[in-house]
């Protein structure tokens, strides 16, 4: 196989670091397994965050997603040390991380986390007419 799962995040310098930005990465396709019974939690993976010196590239965010396809976590759990990850590889100015996980039992969960670097403040939003 060419390419394996791996958890290493790489990043590249910020192209436009004197600005807050968006930047919005939707992952429909992440796994684990319920660490009680062993099946596949599916769930869609929605990372916003504003860069500061460093942004995530996406083929290495692609592999770290895949590496946790055969690990038992809780929802809670995998979403927080997600996060962390992400966090510790590009240190962004700010950071949410939404995991909407699928039904399982009639049961939706979604779990959201949130970073923000000490000092940084969001712009004031912009009210058009």
């Amino acid at each position: 196989m060419p390419t394996q799962p791996s958890k290493e995040l790489e990043t590249f310098d910020n192209p436009r670091p004197g600005r807050d930005y968006s930047i919005r990465i939707r992952v429909p396709e992440f796994t684990c397994l319920c660490p009680k019974t062993g099946q596949p939690d599916f769930a869609t993976l929605h990372i916003e965050y504003v860069p500061d010196e460093r942004c995530v590239e996406l083929k290495s965010l692609k592999l770290y997603v895949w590496s946790f396809r055969d690990e038992g976590a809780f929802h809670e759990d995998v979403t927080n040390r997600i996060l962390d990850d992400l966090v510790a590889a590009c240190q962004p100015r700010f950071m949410r991380l939404s995991a909407e996980f699928n039904v399982r039992g009639g049961i939706y969960t979604t779990v959201v986390a949130e970073h923000r670097a000490p000092g940084w403040q969001p712009p004031p939003p912009v009210t058009l007419p």
